[in-house]
């Protein structure tokens, strides 16, 4: 029998000042060279039980602690961390705070520096090689881009090659090609170095192309831990806990086609079993009707460096947006979404080109006027904050511009939004979902024409996330155009009319979900995956579907037309 690695015994822990245990008698071993998910509701004590397991809790993090926990067969309560991380590696979910030096190679060596170790370059350097980033060893850690900056947290856990690399959602805020490098890296570090990897993930798609175990955690304890496929095909059991398991799976399981489900896109395809389908025909070219509100012409933006050379974040982009649209800006990081958010809002100007809202030159005008016409959500909700109510927070606008009926609209707004129960709250201390409610709010409020999000789901669990669609909705009541920035795929599918491919400062695509999703080159080319069921569609050469819902009355609909191998 193989001996754990990590075995935690009837841990209990309470935080000071909390009358709740967020970890209530729990136990779980984990076994050398097991590729583990932890899955589990917020609150649940995930990122809890695994700073257990380096001995953070109970030496760094004070409150009461009860139990036992062995890492590598040292005792956690009796072993200082300083001789536990030399075995666990960790990366922390707001990792930059992880990227202490300048430059990347000094960074990925800080850690076997700091240990003492003689070899402590060729340390950092192995650990950069591992995650693709010995290219950039000489580049100053901000250079980097967002998913070049997780990979680094990631070399900077690995150069002293723990036993156990522990990751906390190791996927949020990076586009898809980011994603899967870096789970190809923790893949090669568990089959090639033998490194007993544990993520916390919400991300089911990946754990099913990735992991060999998963670990259910609710109210403080370890429900179940059981092999991956088994784990998913739990559905009841994760729905009820808001833990979504991969498309496919929840497409199988509301068939009830028998009780084994598929889990990954290959065992999808032959679950559903091909179709006599006719492919059906390629949709004609979006249509734009109406006025452009806003229109952008060979625009060009660059800015100067520190070493004063001239680069382009933008290069001759020409696009227009109209009443009515619901566009998704997409593209792998650094691929120029920010910057065409940027320049459509007014926050910078074109280098070369031109840009028109409503026929009138954007130069022209102040930002004081623009900010009657387009509102720019940020990225973090709470950056919008700057009064102690939400109501306050939604007046703010309306009462610098002393709009008449005022209170009215405000209490339509929080309706709309269900926050009328939260208005009297500091939008600073609701939850991520709640905040990012007000913040739309606070866009909505304004009346602008056009409403620019950044990134919306962004930092929110999948329950919220899955609630965004809704939230978009309710916006389009106050607003005649919506541009969202993204890398979420399935709210591209579910909410979006137009996609805007972004690559490298260009423009490179501009058009339907049904097209853009179809076109395997331009989706390789930008780094896009599109969503586990539009391409389960593509596959059985289904009509275009962006829910689950959409997918089985599509299949309910060939069953009665007796179009389905076997039937």
């Amino acid at each position: 029998m193989d001996k754990p690695v990590i075995d935690i015994r009837n841990v209990s822990f309470q935080y000071p000042g909390s009358d709740v245990k967020v970890l209530d008698g729990v136990s779980l071993s984990i076994n050398e060279g097991e590729f583990l998910a932890i899955i589990g509701g917020n609150g649940s004590g995930k990122s809890t039980i695994c700073k257990t397991m380096n001995g953070l809790i109970p030496h760094f993090y004070v409150g009461e602690f009860e139990g036992e926990v062995q890492s590598n067969g040292l005792e956690t309560t009796s072993s200082d961390v300083g001789s536990l991380s030399k075995m666990i590696g960790y990366v922390y979910q707001d990792f930059e705070n992880q990227l202490l030096r300048p430059t990347v190679l000094d960074d990925a060596s800080f850690v076997p520096l700091n240990y003492g170790f003689e070899d402590f370059k060729e340390r950092g350097r192995w650990a950069l090689q591992v995650t693709g980033l010995a290219h950039v060893e000489k580049e100053f850690v901000w250079q980097l881009s967002g998913g070049q900056k997780h990979l680094l947290a990631l070399a900077g856990a690995i150069a002293m090659r723990p036993k156990v690399l522990i990751v906390d959602e190791p996927i949020a805020q990076l586009d898809p090609q980011h994603a899967k490098r870096i789970y190809e890296v923790l893949k090669q570090l568990n089959e090639e170095y033998g490194t007993t990897i544990i993520v916390i993930e919400h991300h089911t798609e990946f754990i099913a192309s990735y992991c060999s175990s998963v670990a259910l955690m609710d109210k403080g304890r370890v429900k179940w831990k059981k092999e991956v496929r088994d784990a998913l095909c739990q559905v009841e059991d994760l729905l009820a806990r808001q833990i979504f398991p991969p498309q496919v799976t929840l497409a199988a399981h509301a068939l009830q086609r028998d009780s084994s489900y598929p889990i990954t896109m290959k065992e999808a395809v032959q679950y559903f079993q091909l179709p006599f389908f006719e492919q059906a025909s390629v949709p004609t070219k979006l249509k734009k009707e109406g006025s452009p509100i806003i229109s952008v012409q060979n625009a060009t933006v660059r800015y100067q460096t520190l070493n004063k050379d001239m680069k382009a974040a933008l290069k001759n982009v020409s696009t227009t947006f109209h009443k009515g649209d619901q566009v998704a800006l997409v593209g792998n990081n650094g691929a120029g979404k920010s910057s065409l958010l940027k320049l459509v809002s007014g926050i910078t100007k074109p280098t070369e080109g031109a840009l028109e809202l409503f026929g009138k030159k954007l130069k022209k005008m102040t930002p004081e006027a623009l900010s009657n016409d387009i509102a720019f959500v940020f990225q973090q909700a709470e950056e919008m904050f700057i009064d102690d109510s939400v109501r306050k927070e939604i007046e703010f606008y309306l009462k610098a511009r002393k709009v008449e009926g005022m209170s009215a609209l405000v209490d339509q707004i929080l309706e709309d939004f269900d926050l009328t129960d939260l208005q009297h709250q500091d939008a600073r201390l609701l939850s991520g979902g709640q905040q990012r409610r007000v913040s739309l709010a606070i866009g909505a409020a304004m009346r602008p024409s056009i409403v620019i999000l950044d990134e919306p789901t962004a930092n929110l669990d999948m329950a919220t996330k899955s609630k965004v669609v809704w939230m978009l909705e309710q916006l389009k009541k106050h607003v005649d155009t919506i541009i969202v920035a993204t890398h979420d795929m399935q709210l591209v599918a579910e909410w979006a009319n137009r996609i805007l491919v972004m690559h490298h400062g260009e423009l490179i695509a501009d058009n339907t979900c049904e097209i853009i999703f179809k076109q395997e080159d331009l989706l390789d080319q930008a780094g896009l995956v599109p969503p586990q069921i539009v391409t389960l569609c593509n596959e059985l050469g289904f009509p275009y579907c962006a829910t689950i819902e959409d997918f089985l009355e599509c299949w309910k609909q060939a069953e009665m037309r007796g179009e389905l191998v076997g039937n």
